[in-house]
């Protein structure tokens, strides 16, 4: 983890896909990065609507693996709910 969840996740959905292609500990890894603020492999722009996101109560969104592999972790602006997913499911 890196370090303290910086916002709460509120319940954790995965989709049909990515629970057929993900691992357990691929999801779990990914939430505490999530949850920590390390938003895996985004564009600078990404990064930076996420930041500004945090105080502000917009949408955090992350993207974790490469190529096949690629899969996203999105919390709503409300922290009501955060999804595991893959780009196709979206």
């Amino acid at each position: 983890m890196t370090g303290a969840a910086r916002f709460p996740l509120g319940p954790v959905v995965v989709t049909s896909n990515a629970s057929l292609r993900l691992t357990t500990e691929e999801v779990l890894a990914a939430l505490r990065r999530h949850a920590g603020g390390d938003w895996g492999n985004l564009p600078p722009e990404d990064t930076l609507a996420n930041e500004t996101a945090l105080p502000h109560g917009g949408r955090l969104f992350s993207a974790y693996g490469q190529g096949a592999g690629r899969f996203w972790v999105i919390t709503e602006a409300d922290h009501s709910v955060t999804t595991v997913l893959l780009p196709a499911d979206y």
